[in-house]
């Protein structure tokens, strides 16, 4: 088995749900749940970057490694993975590959990590990233026309080509392709997660209930 090291970024500054990384989601902060799952999951090698002191105190009570992610690093415009590999490079211990555990999807069904995790290591791919269908009659519009995208009109939903979005709920990927800056690489597999907790990403006060609502009624 590879040798993994689990990483939950979690920055300051959200500007439509202010300091939702320790809002309370039932009995912990929304950071909470990220750092339980890889914990409840057996992993010991677990760490929170980020630029908010909450946050990394929280991250050190509850038994986790912290590490403060500098300012430069925790703009609205910055991509993770400048994030990412700060945080790498501030250990001296190697690691063969990284699970990356975002704050905003807190929930996750409980045996999808193993599952993930053995598929990566079955398919000997780089990357690994989670997907769910996405059943909707999409379309754009121009000049106040709507033009179907995935369909023609009057067509079934069941008959639907199938598409995918990307949940959010879990990556794995070689920390070699985090030395290149990248997430995903040219051998990415993607798992197919069926499950209501897929839905939930939180960016906005809508999405917070939605979490609660969801939390109490699905496992």
């Amino acid at each position: 088995m590879k040798n993994y090291l689990v990483l939950i970024p979690a920055r300051a500054g959200s500007q439509r749900l202010p300091e939702k990384n320790m809002r309370q989601l039932g009995d912990k902060p929304l950071l909470g749940h990220s750092i339980a799952y890889a914990q409840d999951n057996g992993f010991s090698n677990v760490i929170v970057t980020s630029n908010d002191a909450r946050v990394l105190e929280y991250a050190k009570e509850v038994g986790v490694e912290a590490i403060k992610r500098p300012d430069a690093l925790a703009g609205n415009e910055e991509p993770v993975v400048t994030a990412l590999q700060h945080a790498v490079n501030q250990l001296q211990k190697k690691y063969d590959a990284v699970i990356l555990l975002q704050p905003t999807n807190p929930l996750r069904p409980e045996d999808l990590l193993i599952e993930a995790i053995a598929i990566f290591e079955r398919e000997d791919c780089d990357s690994l990233m989670t997907v769910s269908r996405n059943g909707h009659k999409l379309g754009t519009i121009s000049n106040n026309q709507f033009i179907p995208y995935n369909y023609e009109m009057g067509q079934r939903s069941q008959d639907l080509e199938p598409l995918f979005y990307e949940n959010g709920l879990l990556y794995i990927f070689n920390t070699e392709l985090l030395k290149q800056g990248k997430l995903l690489g040219e051998k990415n597999y993607p798992l197919i997660v069926d499950h209501p907790f897929a839905e939930i990403d939180i960016d906005t006060e809508a999405d917070f209930k939605k979490a609660e609502l969801y939390l109490n009624h699905f496992k």
